[in-house]
C-alpha cells in the first residue's frame, strides 16, 4: 500500500490586542510503502494491529521529517551566530530521535 501525504502552508492570524500574521511554510513529503502481506482490504477493514502498525509507520516517518527540519534549521541558526537557538534545535532533534525509537519499539511489539 502506498501513502502519499501532504505539502501544506499554514497562515495564522492571532488577535491579542494587536494584529500580526505568521506565515509558516511547512513543506515535507511523506511517501512510504507498506506491505500488509498481500491484503487488499481498505483501511476500515484492517485489523486493529494492522491499523496501528500503519499509523506507527506514518508517525515514525513524520517525526523523522521534523527531526531533519530541526537539524537543518539548527545549522542555519549556527551560521547566523545563534548558538543557543542552534543548540536547542539540536536538542529537539535528539529528543525526536528518542521518540522515533519508542515508536519503532511499539511497531515491533505489534508485529510480534
Amino acid at each position: 500500500m502506498t501513502h502519499s501525504h501532504h505539502h501544506h502552508n499554514h497562515d495564522h492570524d492571532h488577535n491579542h490586542n494587536h494584529n500580526h500574521n505568521h506565515d509558516h511554510d511547512h513543506d515535507h513529503d511523506h511517501d512510504h510503502d507498506h506491505d500488509h502481506s498481500g491484503q487488499d482490504k481498505s483501511i476500515s477493514e484492517l485489523s486493529f494491529k494492522d491499523k496501528m502498525a500503519a499509523l506507527l509507520d506514518h508517525w515514525i516517518e513524520h517525526n523523522n521529517s521534523h527531526k531533519d527540519n530541526y537539524l537543518s534549521w539548527a545549522d542555519k541558526a549556527e551560521k547566523e551566530s545563534l548558538a543557543k537557538t542552534a543548540s536547542l534545535l539540536n536538542e529537539a532533534a535528539r529528543i525526536s530521535e528518542d521518540i522515533s525509537e519508542k515508536l519503532k519499539a511499539a511497531r515491533e511489539d505489534i508485529r510480534h
